[in-house]
């Protein structure tokens, strides 16, 4: 098989990938603004903000390689007080030069109330789908026939999880690929294994102005365990900046902003310190929450102050 330099490029990085792959045998896609993203990973977080709201990420991964990671994630969940908890929505993508991932779930928690907080249980049902375009590598020669073409596979999606939250505490623990399933193609086969989160954080007050707010989100696949420590400050309700650390892999400096009482803007960056890459990875995030008065007596607007 003949390639030009271009595609040998793509093909060193999906190599360097692949290793870190089977390494690692995290498959799901790696955030570093995890606070905002619960509801990807955990269905029990489905109504826990008693409101409708919408969060979209997107993190470039390892800057300046081309082909390298780029994942979007999008995920909307709200309050349904006839169903006694929320439904949630999760849509993300994962694309590393000509191969793209994409997962869709669907999500419902029932919500009790507990002590001063209120508990989320909480299970997905989703899709699965994986992708490669071939006919995007450029060859030399052209009737290459060791090039693949268009090549798409996809399987059945189960989650669960726990999400208590309280005024100041939250907590969560959650699985996705509960059922480890099956994507297979004509040239690949990709077997999704189990993974096990657990998150938790606390808004800590030294005054009214100045919110310390500390948290961890654990991500295990049953072999290897990644963790995020995340300490936060936030600013008259409305600034906020921190730094997080991923022992082995980088250090993150995180910021943002409440543009309004419904709306907020984030943004963060990792500095690696594996010898995996030199490369950063920024990362984006936004924000929209907002109230529903469901006996149709307007109370205004309320964005939740918990992150």
């Amino acid at each position: 098989m003949c390639i030009n330099y271009t595609s040998k490029k793509y093909l060193i990085l999906a190599f360097l990938l692949m290793l870190v792959k089977i390494s690692t045998a995290q498959q799901d896609p790696q955030f570093s603004q995890n606070i905002f993203n619960n509801i990807a990973v955990n269905p029990g977080y489905a109504g826990s903000n008693d409101a409708i709201c919408a969060t979209a990420l997107h993190r470039a991964q390892w800057m300046g390689f081309l082909g390298a990671p780029a994942t979007t994630s999008l995920g909307v969940e709200a309050a349904i007080p006839m169903l006694r908890g929320g439904l949630g929505l999760n849509v993300t993508t994962d694309k590393i030069a000509q191969n793209e991932f994409l997962s869709l779930n669907l999500s419902y928690a029932y919500r009790i109330q507990l002590s001063s907080g209120n508990l989320g249980l909480g299970f997905s049902v989703g899709m699965l789908q994986d992708g490669v375009k071939g006919g995007d590598y450029i060859a030399q020669v052209q009737t290459d026939s060791e090039i693949p073409g268009e090549e798409k596979g996809s399987g059945f999606d189960l989650g669960a999880g726990l999400f208590y939250k309280s005024e100041k505490l939250y907590l969560g623990l959650s699985s996705t690929h509960i059922n480890q399933p099956v994507i297979e193609t004509t040239t690949e086969l990709i077997n999704m294994v189990r993974h096990y989160y657990l998150t938790a954080g606390y808004n800590y007050s030294f005054n009214e102005s100045l919110v310390l707010m500390p948290s961890v989100f654990v991500k295990n696949d049953g072999r290897t365990t990644s963790m995020d420590l995340n300490a936060i400050v936030e600013y008259n309700n409305r600034f906020w900046g921190g730094v997080t650390v991923r022992p082995g892999d980088a250090a993150i400096v995180l910021a943002g902003m409440h543009l309004n009482e419904s709306l907020k803007f984030g943004i963060s960056y990792d500095v690696p310190t594996s010898e995996v890459s030199h490369a950063g990875s920024l990362e984006f995030m936004l924000g929209y929450c907002f109230k529903i008065d469901y006996s149709k007596v307007v109370k205004g607007f309320k964005n939740p102050r918990l992150l």
